[in-house]
């Protein structure tokens, strides 16, 4: 296993673009957290883990209620303009926070902002396999989730040298040259990124349809649909690291924020690590194998938890962070390698829906469980995640299913030398070109069929 092929993807420029896009935003996003926290302190003081916990409320709701849409519209037209909208448009909103004044001003930026955050991810998520090539896009997907992973370490602690440096609010007219950047790189794209040639339709209803197909695709493929619900094990034990950590290290244990840093450090750095893993592996072991032991590890990695010392505590969370992004990267793969290209938005937009909405789910059940078993929340979380995890199991394992292949359309953009003869014809603007070796971008259709090893290949050109 070469924990480098990860990388291979960026040999691709028109990935490495996307993919520098999306880093430089995420950098933009640990600005917007930072300086948020910041500012909920200057305008609620000792209230302002209220205005936070609402803020973290009103932007997964918005995630929920506005992917399906996102990822239904990211089939039916061009993705490139989506991406860029969405960047410039969050430009806008993160240069307003620096002149809030009132709380329920933070509120109102906050959903907007994550309105056109549900917006963007899908789309990206989609365009992923779109522009690489079907033997790269699990480590092109590995890669953006390691990169996610790593900046969550790393990003806040960025971020807050930068506020300290220039200042609180000024920190979010940076973020805002964050997005700016990530909206010209994906200017400079192909013209065209979509799913398929064919116009986009204004039927009315179709967007319903595709909203209401998107969710019907997740839940009726048996892999996917069992990963989708692995993802809800995960959350749980997610949700009780992220909730009750600090009152574990802090309130428990009596240290400090030094210490608390250390501990959440260590889940991001096993997130990052298991994405790497994952995507080096590739399809040497079937992704709902990945799933199934990622979905063990996080949970059973709360078990001992309320017994265990620092050190212990650290080590622990590194094999939950290791094991929720176990589930979590597979689930994004499956849906890349079992759903037909045309329709990959609507089903990524619903799976970022139904995978926020679990998070809905467990971040009351980890509040309840830190406020009335304050001395026993990781032993109980994890019996209810080893309950679900039993029950998902039994209820939808595919049980190896998901090494079956079924029709899909796949296409990607790439580029490489060519001559043009009677076999290989198309235009361009200056005609001289045509007779002469030369490099642009083009886009290949695949169809894989249920035989693993049959497929078809077509060649097709867009300038």
């Amino acid at each position: 296993m070469n924990v480098f092929s990860i990388f291979s993807s960026l040999r691709n420029p028109i990935f490495a673009r996307l993919y520098t896009a999306q880093t430089t935003s995420l950098l933009g996003d640990a600005l917007t957290w930072v300086g948020l926290a910041l500012l909920a302190f200057d305008l609620a003081g000792k209230n302002s883990a209220i205005v936070l916990s609402l803020a973290l409320t009103l932007r997964v709701s918005a995630f929920v209620l506005l992917s399906p849409l996102a990822g239904a519209i990211a089939d039916r037209f061009d993705r490139k303009p989506i991406l860029v909208a969405t960047h410039l448009v969050r430009m806008v909103i993160v240069s307003l926070l620096p002149f809030v004044t009132e709380v329920w001003q933070v509120y109102v930026l906050i959903f907007a902002l994550n309105t056109f955050n549900a917006f963007f991810t899908p789309t990206y998520q989609a365009t992923i396999p779109l522009v690489t090539g079907q033997n790269d896009y699990p480590q092109a997907i590995a890669l953006s989730s390691a990169t996610f992973q790593l900046l969550g370490v790393l990003g806040p602690g960025i971020a807050g040298s930068v506020a300290a440096l220039i200042g609180a609010r000024q920190v979010f007219f940076l973020d805002a040259l964050t997005f700016l950047i990530a909206a010209g790189l994906i200017f400079t794209l192909p013209d065209r990124l979509r799913a398929s040639s064919q116009l986009s339709s204004q039927t009315k209803g179709r967007t319903w349809r595709d909203i209401k197909d998107g969710t019907t695709r997740l839940l009726t493929d048996v892999p996917i649909r069992y990963a989708l619900f692995m993802q809800l094990v995960a959350s749980i034990a997610g949700a009780q690291i992220l909730v009750n950590t600090v009152n574990y290290v802090q309130g428990t244990l009596k240290l400090g924020n030094v210490q608390y840093g250390w501990v959440m450090a260590a889940f991001g750095v096993g997130a990052t690590l298991s994405a790497v893993v994952v995507g080096s592996a590739n399809r040497r072991l079937p992704r709902t194998t990945f799933v199934l032991c990622g979905a063990i590890l996080v949970t059973l990695a709360l078990l001992p938890a309320n017994f265990s010392n620092l050190a212990l505590l650290i080590v622990l969370w590194l094999l939950a962070g290791a094991g929720q992004n176990c589930v979590n990267l597979p689930t994004q793969t499956l849906i890349a390698d079992r759903i037909s290209a045309d329709a990959q938005g609507r089903v990524y937009g619903a799976h970022f829906a139904w995978s926020h909405l679990w998070w809905g789910i467990s971040y009351p059940l980890a509040g309840w469980l830190g406020s009335y078993f304050s001395d026993r929340e990781f032993l109980y979380g994890s019996l209810v995640g080893l309950t679900v995890l039993i029950a998902v199991q039994l209820a939808l394992s595919p049980q190896g299913r998901d090494r079956e292949h079924i029709h899909v359309h796949k296409s990607f953009w790439h580029e490489h030398e060519h001559v043009h003869d009677e076999h290989h014809q198309h235009e361009h603007v200056r005609e001289t070109l045509a007779r002469k070796p030369h490099n642009h971008f083009h886009k290949h259709e695949t169809m894989r069929h249920s035989h693993p090893y049959q497929s078809d290949l077509h060649h097709h050109h867009s300038h």
